[in-house]
């Protein structure tokens, strides 16, 4: 194996890399691999990254736009110093023996390789991951670390470990991508190329994924959440939460009231509930499964819960989602994790993703 080269580091010349696409992959997670490639080269004014798109076979791969996406086999790419691999959904079914095996003859080259929602579990699914830290979508990163104990699995927005790096969806893929744009060019360049998306938050690796975003919160209540979202099946009292942050249970509420204009109860409430819907929605748990997975003891108080947050049940939610009409519009999304999704075809309409 060849030694890996440090990318990451001031480089004049351009860095020959390669955008694995994977079908099924969500749209705004492949835009935030190349656009802001295509940004650094339109402000420098010269190719800053030289780019080709590559696919898993001779098959053109699909978006979940409906879009298309024309590449190189993986098996014809003969080198380059960056691969980033972009994956979305049916992970299962894209896990091939090939792809694993050319994942592995490249990063065998020495080449360092980065991945974007999907992506890291078919770094960790081929040995690529181990011994590094790592993360993934949210909604995967219970069964991530369940499915890879090899793999540091953490809930960051993206990490980076030598030569490899992990981003948890579209938007920390934006920052992954401007933390390489930095390391290379400054963190001068970098900022004007986020001014071009209108984006500017931190390219901090280890600023937590947050279910319902985090550009209000500071570091306190950031934690608060972190705290709430790690507990969604057994919630913690305002108390324990607070004792645990060092704070008082009134600086807490005050905290939350200033940031998110809220209460913590119920800022914690609508955690339990947006997970409540998705559950719902994205998987084949029963309705009793899914409120003792969200705090709910009682039926017909999450029954209660869910209808005033969602203004439908969770009953009427679930029989929606499985009607032609629904599957027609693509309004449902089937499970994320790759043990649960079907190993079906693609869809004749693609559904929408929700980071």
């Amino acid at each position: 194996m060849k030694s890996a080269k440090n990318i990451l580091q001031p480089e004049h010349r351009p860095l020959k890399t390669a955008v694995l696409v994977l079908d099924e992959c969500n749209t705004l997670s492949f835009a935030a691999a190349v656009d802001p490639m295509r940004a650094a080269n339109r402000l420098a004014g010269r190719c800053v990254f030289d780019w080709d798109y590559v696919s898993a076979t001779d098959e053109q791969p699909m978006l979940t736009s409906g879009l298309t996406v024309p590449g190189l086999p993986l098996a014809r790419l003969e080198d380059c110093e960056l691969l980033i691999v972009v994956a979305g959904f049916q992970l299962a079914r894209q896990a091939t023996p090939s792809l694993l095996a050319g994942l592995r003859r490249i990063a065998a080259k020495g080449t360092t390789i980065a991945g974007i929602d999907g992506g890291p579990w078919l770094m960790a699914e081929a040995g690529l991951l181990q011994g590094h830290p790592a993360t993934t979508h949210w909604e995967d990163l219970e069964n991530f670390a369940n499915r890879f104990p090899e793999v540091d699995c953490r809930n960051d927005r993206f990490t980076v470990s030598d030569e490899r790096l992990t981003s948890g969806g579209a938007t920390p893929a934006i920052e992954m991508m401007l933390h390489i744009i930095s390391t290379r060019h400054g963190a001068g360049f970098a900022a004007r190329v986020a001014g071009l998306f209108l984006y500017d938050g931190p390219a901090a690796p280890s600023r937590p994924q947050s279910r319902l975003g985090s550009h209000k919160h500071n570091a306190l209540t950031a934690k608060a959440n972190a705290l709430m979202e790690a507990a969604l099946d057994e919630p913690l009292t305002l108390t324990t939460i607070a004792d645990r942050l060092g704070t008082s249970p009134r600086s807490l509420q005050q905290q939350f009231r200033l940031r998110l204009g809220t209460t913590p109860q119920d800022h914690y409430l609508h955690l339990r509930l947006a997970e409540a819907r998705r559950l719902v929605s994205d998987t084949d748990l029963s309705l009793m499964e899914v409120a003792l997975a969200t705090g709910f003891t009682s039926p017909s108080s999450f029954a209660r819960a869910f209808r005033v947050a969602h203004g439908t049940s969770a009953r009427e939610l679930r029989q929606t989602r499985n009607t032609p009409e629904q599957a027609n519009f693509g309004s449902s999304p089937q499970p994320r994790s790759p043990q649960s999704r079907p190993d079906q075809s693609r869809p004749e309409t693609p559904r929408p993703t929700t980071h």
